[in-house]
């Protein structure tokens, strides 16, 4: 494997890179090439964010799904969760979304699905990479190439319908909920307003819906990255606020008062209104609030846990047949009754249907969670010491119990911690959690401390 590639990201959803940098036009149609050839010659829906490189990779991708046989359905700027939902749908063999969601504009990537619309498992991955690599292409003749159609309207209107079959819209509409949006000029800017207006009967304020704009913010919806939706809401006196990413799978929500909710919580939120509909166990990534535990308990229910990614999750929750699953930190509710994959909309919908049924305000909905403490981070590691900083971590809390599913959990009386490498970088990753503010602290000093006694 060349330097270049290296430094390309290959993970479980598909590839990502700076465009031009490491990210190629001819790169891009080398790899779709090699998805067309992976999943046969037949339909293969592809779509995108609002990134300035996006019309220029999905031609690239086009040409390569044409080049191995491929018939192409250009879905146009799509949120990544409805395209997940219309290949399924459709009996497409396969879709790629254009979008590397929640990283800066200067990114993409290539998201890549099966026919049943979900991201490849690990054997589909490698023998997919394995086909890239040596360049083992099928290559169409003139009688063998497929055309490109364009269908720009089905797809919203399959996602949305399936959403609202699982909230009481009529009530949500009854209560004229005044929403705050941002959509980051992202791939929700059209369709999430046209729900949120249309179907849920909500009297809108929206900033940053226009996909012919670059992204006025950090593309992530965090607490830190969203003053002007928490300025919105206060200003427009809205009774909840909502972001989501330039893909519109993720989502952050913020309450009455302006105040931005930990994505645990928003996860929280909508395990209990899936919990109160439907049977099943909830699915997590360890890193994940024990709030999640607390409330599947409360239902009588268990909590599966995984590695961290969205694959990682969605697999186990085939497995178990489970209501709900998702990643607190990173926005992500995957409810499978609509698709097994992250998704914003479900999300929106969750919330409001909760605040309509119950009558209290979103900051009151988040008090009633149950209540801990997170602390987030990272720091520098060498490479090849990360094993050492391991064993002193086991050691420092020895007869703590230990989980090394994906780096090392270790969970104590007073609370948690999870470090693990990240995939990209020279960085260990570092959550804790605990239900007192300086317990937290002190766990999260614990591992800074160690890692800087050994520089």
């Amino acid at each position: 494997m060349s330097k270049r590639e290296h430094l390309l990201k290959i993970g479980v959803s598909g590839i990502r890179g700076v465009v031009g940098e490491f990210l190629t036009p001819s790169l891009a149609c080398a790899f779709a090439q090699a998805f067309g050839s992976y999943v046969g010659r037949g339909t293969v829906v592809v779509g995108r964010d609002t990134r300035a490189s996006g019309p220029m990779l999905q031609h690239a991708v086009t040409c390569g799904l044409l080049a191995a046989g491929c018939e192409v359905i250009d879905v146009g700027v799509l949120p990544t969760p409805t395209l997940q939902v219309y290949v399924s749908a459709t009996g497409a063999l396969g879709g790629i979304s254009l979008t590397a969601s929640h990283n800066p504009p200067e990114y993409n990537a290539l998201k890549l699905f099966n026919g049943q619309g979900q991201f490849f498992n690990q054997y589909e991955r490698e023998e997919l990479l394995d086909l890239y690599h040596q360049s083992d292409f099928q290559q169409a003749i003139n009688s063998q190439i497929g055309g490109v159609r364009q269908v720009l309207d089905q797809a919203p209107r399959l996602h949305l319908d399936r959403v609202l079959r699982h909230v009481d819209a009529a009530r949500i509409r009854g209560c004229g909920f005044r929403v705050a949006l941002d959509g980051v000029n992202g791939a929700g800017s059209v369709m999430t307003p046209r729900f949120l207006r249309e179907d849920l009967g909500c009297a809108l304020h929206a900033i940053s819906v226009d996909p012919t704009q670059p992204f006025p913010r950090e593309a992530e919806p965090k607490p830190e990255t969203l003053g002007a939706l928490a300025q919105l809401v206060t200003e427009t006196k809205s009774q909840v606020g909502f972001a989501q990413d330039p893909d519109g799978d993720r989502l952050a929500v913020a309450d009455e008062n302006g105040h931005v909710l930990d994505n645990d919580d928003v996860l929280a939120l909508a395990v209990e209104a899936a919990l109160a509909r439907l049977p099943g166990d909830v699915v997590v990534n360890l890193t994940t609030s024990s709030a999640i535990d607390d409330i599947a308990a409360k239902h009588g229910r268990k909590v599966i846990r995984t590695k961290v990614g969205e694959a990682n999750v969605v697999e186990a929750m085939q497995q178990v047949g489970a209501a709900i699953g998702g990643e607190g930190s990173n926005g992500g509710i995957i409810f499978p009754a609509v698709h097994l994959c992250r998704d914003s909309f479900t999300g929106m919908a969750f919330l409001l249907d909760l605040m309509a049924s119950t009558g209290k305000t979103m900051s009151a909905l988040a008090r009633e969670l149950p209540r801990y403490y997170r602390r987030f981070g990272a720091v520098m590691f060498e490479h090849g010491k990360l094993g050492d900083l391991m064993l002193q971590l086991e050691e420092r809390f020895a007869g703590a119990e230990m989980d090394r599913m994906d780096g090392l959990k270790i969970r104590l009386p007073e609370g948690w911690i999870h470090v693990r490498a990240s995939n990209t970088e020279p960085l260990l990753r570092i959550a804790v959690e605990a239900s007192a503010e300086s317990d937290a602290e002190a766990l999260y000093r614990s591992v800074t401390l160690l890692n800087s006694n050994r520089e």
